[in-house]
Order: C-alpha cells, then structure tokens, then sequence
C-alpha cells in the first residue's frame, strides 16, 4: 500500500501501475512500462488540477497556550484529591522512622539496584496495622527532602469517599496533574490535537487509556529527573481496577529499565487480594521489629498508666494483644486511661482481660457497653454506610435529626446561633459512639475512623448487635434514608421561594444567590431533594410495594421545583408538567420504571428536553433505565423505529409516530 501511511492525514490519491494479475498471471517483464504509464498519467493529471492555496491555522500565542493547558489540567483536579492524604492522622513523635533505615527501603531508592527491583516496593499489613500513616510518613520526608531533580506525587485511595476516591480514573487524574504541575516543560504533551479535542467534547477525564498514555508519555521525558510516587491502600479500590492499574505500572517500570528513566513507585495495601508483581521489594509490617518498637513508644507515651510492676504489666499485655494491628491500640488505650482518671487502679487488668484481641469484636464491646442513644447511633450509620456521596457535617446533623422528626414545623432555619458547628460536632461524634470522624478538607465530611468499621458493619456487626436486622438491611436502610429525605424535602420555604413565583433563571446571579441562600438556611435541603429518588430505587430491590405506594403519593410537581431550584443549567431544567416516567428515565432509576409502568397506558410521552423517556435514558447512556422500559414495552415485530435512529446524536421520529412504533 504505497499511500498506507498517509491515511487519515490529508486527501490523497493513489495512482498505480499494473503489470501483473493475481499470482497466475505475474508478468514482471511489462513492470517497467506500467511504473512509466502511470508517472506519465500522474503528470498529465496533475496538470489539469489548479494549485489550491490552504490557509494555515494561526499558530497559537504563549498566553492562549498556558491558558489552554491551565484548562486542562483544571478540568482534570476534582474537589477532593487531597483529601485522603490530609485526612490520615501523622506519625506519633519519633515513630515510623525505622522505615528510613530498612534495607528494603534504602534498595529501592538505590539507583544501583533498580535493575533488580524495577522501581517498585510494595507495603504489606493487616487491616488497622498503621499502613496509611507509614505512607504519609514516608511521602512527608520525600517532599522535605524533594530536590530540583526530583518529583514526588501521591494517591490515597479512600473506600470512604467520593467516586474518584476510590477508583482508578482518581488516581491517574491525581498522578498526571501533580507531575504536570510539578515539571510545567512536560505540559506541552497536551497541546496535540486529539488530545485538545477530547478535552472540548469533556471526554478526557473519563478516558482511563487516554490518562494513561499523558502519563506515559511524560514519563518518558523525565530526562534526568527522578519522578516518585506513593500509592496507597490498594485494598480500598475495585479489585479488578487495581490489577489493570499495577500491570500498567508494571509495564511503565519495564520500559523505565530499559530507557534508563527514573521511576520509583511505592504501593501498599492489606494481604487480601493477593496481587503478584514480578520485580519489586516487599515489605510485611507485622514480621518488622521497628514497627513493633512504634507500638512500644506509642503506649509508653499515651497511656496515663504511671510507674511501677502493675503499670508495666499493663503495658505489656496491650502489646501482645494488639497483634501488629495500631488501630486497636488506639482505641484500647482509652479504656485504661479511663480507670486511671476515675482512680479505679485495680479494675484496669480486669478490664484489660475483658477486650477482646480482635478488632471487629472490639468495636462490638464498644457499641456494647454504650448503648445509649442506640436509635440515633443506628440511623447514623445508615447514612454514612448507604449515602449517595459523603455527607458533610451538617448535612449529616440535619439528616439524622429529620429521621426522628415528624412535622414540617420541626425543619426551622438553621441558626448557628442556636446550634453551632461545634454542637453538631458532638453530635456526629456521639451518635457514631466515636467510630465516625470529620475529615479535615474543605467541606468536613463525615467518614468511619477506618475502613475496617465498615468492613465489621457489613459483615456480621449489625446482625449481633440487633437481632432483628435480616438480610434485607440495605433495603430498608435505603428505605429509611429515603423518608428522611421526604420528610426535609416538605421543609416550609414560601419565605424564600413565594408560591406561584416562577424561579430566577439557573445561570443568573440571583439563582446562583438563591441556591446559596437555601444551603446555606437548610444545609441538607439539596441533598434530599436530588437523592430521595434515589433511595427510593435502591430501596426498590427488597421493598417494591412499598415504593409502588410511594410513588403513588409522590409530590411530583413540588418536586420538579426543588430540582429545577438547584439546577445549574437552564437546559437540564425540567417544566411543571414532566411526567413521572420520564424523569426516572433520565436518573437511570431502572427498578422505580419498572415499578410506575404498570400503572401507565404508554411509555411514549412527549414532552421535555430529549421528548420521550426512552431518548432520556439512551441519550444519557442509562443502560438499566433503557432495559427497564422494554421490558415493560410490547415492542413492534417488523418496521421497528430502530433502523431510522442514530443513537447519541440525533433523537427524532417520524410523523404520526413514537420511539417504539
């Protein structure tokens, strides 16, 4: 193919000579006079075509192109890449330090033996064993010690958190902007034109393989530099993203070997799952002295336990109850230091005997021994369990507190006066019997103090602690969350937003001004109104007739002017009249469709931004919702509407007919 190269490039025309037919009929004598025929045609044709003059485009100036870039790596950074980091607690005085010194560690930053490691270590421990504030501590004194040659970055992946927490596309995100940010004569890589055109239709920061061949490619031209990332808690990440994430990495480090790049990559993560690597040093926390000698420091300077044989027995048994594992020290040393302040000197080895060694039995002795409060501490964690999304400090206050409330006069502003920050500071941290914590980032979400609590909760720790709670939890969690949810959506607020009174347009000043007036008043509001549907629907997998009464009662035309209230954009607004069917399409609520088709003569009713609730659902790529609506759809045998449709980009019918006939 004398043109193959040139495909996609430019227009192009291909002029051949021919001298032979299929292998029966090679006639290699006649190739030189069929050469001479087509260059002699080539020219007579070339001289019947006008030269065209094509305008080149400008090229962009130094200002458009920085602030192109800056563009891009904005819409790259999300809310909370952080927060994970900010969020774990920092090493105790002098502990963590024996990393520094362990061979493994000094190996694998020794540019002699990266030939043997590949640039890889990998951080093993038990759930709780401190493996997060070893890789902060580890991360901290690489940024102290970062030089003009070198480049660290880090990701930790947070189960507790938001979507890209805890997924790979965060990670990749994260890593590209901190190493794009850090060497700004590597951000040229995104000037190509592809990559420019991903980025206008807002498909680059959804493309994992794109991501990862920006990374790629910046990589490659660290030159001399020496790039170093921290990866942790793999074990909070999706099992299969996290393999398809170390064998790129594992290729990267392969392709580092051999063009002398200096790529150095530290992950860890508990035991299970078991993820091999063919290069790399390993290191198990539980079989590490200097890890046991940081438990030692930490008890010896946290427990209020004073001098003498009794106090050194006690210390003692801490340790080897602990079993490697931090979390439970933390937590343990509080309930000796308890007897210790009340004077209660004798009790404390009863007590000590009396905790069990193992963690997810400790939080249930915990919970035990304070069960006041146990409906609060219940609903508590069903929201952070089961929330959409994180919920921050005073969405949570107000979500717990509608849970107990029964009329809308009970839902007043909220007055920080009155209760303040600090009050539902308290009450979060009392109602989860401490097992929750307010995260340092700009919003303070609420989250468990470590992922094994939810690990224990999810398992058999609400099934011990209420007998009652079947296999059903979630649904009728979800349940719950939902009635919370309608009980603050019916929140009087005919001061803000008069009755009749049509809504100032989304993008206006005075929308904007609004929306932040009424989070502001009533902090759980938005959540409630964008998400009851939404436990609703998850609720719909154990409880369908619950929901199908639901829905029958569901304020639909109130509802429709909250949404449309918290909406940024005037085009995703909804008018008084949308139908039920189509705004369950277009939030993907494929159980609830399900559900409400039974009570409704057709599926095909027009109206709204993509007409019907099938376009909806297909145009927002809802595969459960488009599956949930033909099935409840007796569809046409022949001449079906389908073969006239060019799905995601042009939604229209014919006259006198609908989506499905």
């Amino acid at each position: 193919m004398e043109a193959a190269g040139l495909m996609d490039n430019f227009p192009y025309l291909v002029v051949r000579g021919i001298c032979d037919y299929s292998d029966s009929h090679k006639n290699k004598e006649r190739q030189e006079y069929a050469a001479a025929v087509a260059a002699a045609y080539t020219k007579e044709f070339l001289s019947y075509i006008p030269a065209i003059e094509i305008p080149m485009e400008p090229m962009p100036s130094v200002t458009e192109q920085t602030s192109v870039r800056r563009a891009v790596l904005e819409s790259l950074e999300f809310e909370e890449m952080d927060s994970p980091h900010s969020n774990i607690k920092a090493a105790h005085s002098k502990t963590c330090e024996w990393l520094l010194e362990h061979p493994d560690y000094v190996d694998w930053l020794d540019p002699l033996k990266f030939h043997d490691h590949h640039g890889f270590l990998w951080i093993n421990g038990k759930p709780g064993a401190g493996k997060s504030t070893l890789m902060k501590f580890a991360y901290t004194r690489a940024i102290k010690d970062t030089t003009s040659n070198t480049v660290t970055a880090s990701f930790f992946f947070n189960a507790r958190g938001d979507d890209l927490e805890k997924s790979t596309m965060g990670m990749h995100r994260s890593l590209l902007v901190q190493l794009l940010k850090n060497l700004p004569d590597l951000q040229d890589i995104l000037d190509e034109d592809s990559i420019l055109a991903q980025h206008r239709k807002g498909c680059l920061t959804g493309d994992i393989e794109l991501l990862r061949y920006l990374f790629s490619k910046a990589v490659e031209r660290l030159g001399e530099r020496r790039l170093t990332c921290f990866i942790d808690a793999l074990d909070e990440c999706y099992e299969d993203q996290v393999r398809s994430m170390v064998q790129y990495f594992e290729n990267l480090g392969e392709n580092a070997v051999q063009s002398g790049v200096k790529l150095y990559v530290c992950f860890s993560s508990r035991h299970y799952p078991c993820i091999i690597i063919q290069f790399g040093r390993q290191l198990d926390l539980e079989d590490e002295p200097g890890h046991g000698q940081d438990f030692e420091k930490y008890v010896k300077v946290c427990l209020k336990a004073g001098k003498g044989k009794r106090s050194e027995r006690v210390r003692a048994e801490i340790l080897e109850k602990a079993a490697g594992v931090f979390l439970w020290v933390v937590l343990v040393v509080k309930i000796p230091n308890k007897e210790y302040s009340q004077g209660r000197i004798k009790d404390v080895e009863r007590r000590l005997r009396e905790i069990p060694a193992e963690l997810s039995q400790l939080f249930k002795e915990i919970l035990r021994r304070d069960n006041e409060n146990m409906a609060d501490f219940l609903l508590c964690i069903q929201w952070i369990l089961y929330a959409r999304r994180p919920l921050k400090r005073e969405e949570l206050y107000l979500a717990i507190t509608s849970g107990f409330s029964t009329e809308p006069e009970d839902f007043a502003e909220w007055e920080p006066e009155e209760i303040t920050t600090d009050d539902m500071r308290r009450f979060v941290l009392s109602s989860s019997k401490g097992l929750a914590e307010i995260t340092r980032s700009k919003h303070q979400t609420v989250q468990f103090i470590h992922e094994s609590v939810r690990d224990f909760l999810k398992d058999n720790g609400l099934r011990e602690l209420w007998t009652e709670v079947g296999d059903d939890f979630q649904n009728f969690s979800h349940d719950r969350l939902k009635q919370c949810c309608h009980a603050y959506i019916n929140v009087n607020t005919s001061r803000y937003i008069p009755p009749g009174k049509e809504l100032p347009r989304a993008s206006s000043e005075e929308g904007k001004a609004l929306r932040q007036l009424l989070s502001k008043k009533f902090p759980f509001f938005e959540y409630a109104t964008q998400h009851v549907l939404y436990h609703a629907d998850e609720a719909a997998a154990g409880l369908p007739e619950v929901q199908d009464i639901y829905l029958g009662t569901f304020p639909l035309e109130m509802w429709i002017n909250l949404d449309n209230l918290f909406e940024k954009y005037e085009v995703r607004r909804h008018t008084p009249t949308a139908s039920l069917p189509y705004l369950l399409a277009e939030h993907n609520l494929a159980r609830l469709i399900g559900i409400h088709l039974h009570h409704v003569s057709t599926i095909d009713i027009l109206g709204e931004r993509y007409r019907y609730p099938l376009f909806a659902a297909l145009s927002n790529g809802h595969r459960d919702a488009v599956k949930a609506i033909l099935q409840q759809t007796e569809l046409p045998q022949e001449d079906s509407i389908y073969t006239q449709l060019d799905y995601r980009r042009r939604f229209e019918v014919n006259k006198h007919q609908t989506p499905l006939l």
